[in-house]
């Protein structure tokens, strides 16, 4: 695959690893970790570049000490056939899969939101073909019973939360200069899948935003983390976009900008919790 082939497949491709990794900011850096793998990889079909992903959070999972179950455990002796599609599962909240082992997980996501087939399940896994049906069985059985699964975190740390809503206050009150005096010397920004700038480029973020005369930001939290949910307009009744901010002390070190990445809007927009 070419580089544009593979960025063709990021939509896709998130869909998978947010899910797998129940975060939609998790999913993004997961995305991130496997095209790069898959562009020193040569030669790369779909399948391949999603057993990458699925290797890849793995190897993440571990690291972070979530769940994690071995692949045979999750297999029963036999199982009926399951060469279809559910389509409630593309509704079921992230929280839900993080309930399923790591093979069930992989194996609902590829057949019930991306609709592989079970050749390319066991292809992208590394599982039999039995093994990705057993999988299907018990891992929508588990959803299903957890389907109304959801999280909604509150503000905990008062700092933390006073530093979103200024951000917020002076964005919808376009005080651009007063936003350019949070950024320090060696800011961040990240326009995810798009582009990244540091330091002193950073403030030309802020002019993007004021060409834009009918916006608003609201605070509140994306898995967890303190986030700023976008609309455009200002009165649109779901979030365009998403911001995440990292603070050092009261500057900002990071900006992390989902402006330009639509496709993590599908969870984004459901799973926002608006704190006011």
């Amino acid at each position: 695959m070419t580089p544009d082939e593979l960025h063709a497949l990021r939509p896709d491709l998130h869909r998978y690893c947010a899910r797998l990794m129940g975060s939609i900011v998790d999913g993004e850096d997961l995305v991130q970790e496997a095209l790069t793998r898959a562009l020193g990889a040569g030669d790369m079909s779909r399948p391949l570049l999603f057993r990458i992903a699925h290797n890849a959070g793995i190897d993440a999972l571990r690291r972070h000490e979530r769940r994690f179950a071995d692949k045979a455990a999750d297999v029963p002796d036999a199982a009926a056939d399951e060469d279809r599609v559910d389509p409630a599962v593309v509704h079921v909240a992230l929280a839900a899969f993080q309930r399923l082992p790591v093979a069930q997980r992989s194996a609902v996501i590829l057949k019930d939101v991306l609709g592989c087939t079970l050749d390319e399940i066991a292809e992208s896994t590394g599982l039999t073909l039995l093994a990705v049906k057993a999988a299907l069985v018990r891992g929508r059985a588990t959803l299903r019973a957890h389907a109304d699964d959801r999280v909604a975190p509150a503000m905990t740390d008062p700092d933390e939360r006073a530093r979103l809503h200024d951000y917020a206050a002076r964005f919808n009150a376009r005080d651009w200069d007063g936003l350019r005096a949070l950024l320090g010397e060696e800011t961040r920004l990240d326009l995810v899948s798009r582009a990244e700038r540091r330091g002193k480029a950073v403030g030309e973020y802020f002019s993007r935003y004021a060409a834009l005369p009918d916006l608003r930001v609201v605070p509140g939290k994306l898995d967890g983390r303190p986030a700023l949910a976008v609309y455009a307009p200002a009165g649109a009744p779901m979030p365009g976009s998403f911001v995440l901010l990292t603070w050092e002390g009261d500057r900002i070190a990071v900006i992390r900008d989902f402006r330009y990445a639509a496709y993590a809007m599908e969870l984004a927009a459901s799973s926002f919790v608006a704190d006011r």
